[in-house]
């Protein structure tokens, strides 16, 4: 925390809280890859599965500035409002 009043730390929290969640939830679409793995044959064991974080920060950029440009990436959505898989 880098703010002397509580009111200023409690506001950076909730940021911090916030940030924490959208980070969290972004990374748990875990279902859309493996739907996609699975429908192309490939087995993924589910004991596998079950240690798999939602709480890895390799997509995260915690510092400098993310630009977007929205109107391409919207035009790389699927019909459910997804972008496609990355193939490794």
């Amino acid at each position: 925390m880098r703010h002397r009043h509580l009111a200023a730390q409690t506001e950076q929290a909730w940021c911090l809280t916030l940030l924490t969640n959208a980070v969290v939830t972004w990374t748990t679409e875990y279902d859309l890859a493996i739907g996609q793995m699975r429908a192309e044959g490939r087995a993924v064991d589910d004991e596998l599965l079950a240690h798999i974080s939602p709480a890895h920060t390799e997509n995260v950029n915690f510092f400098g500035i993310i630009t977007v440009d929205v109107d391409t990436d919207l035009a790389k959505l699927d019909s459910a409002g997804y972008r496609p898989l990355r193939p490794r």
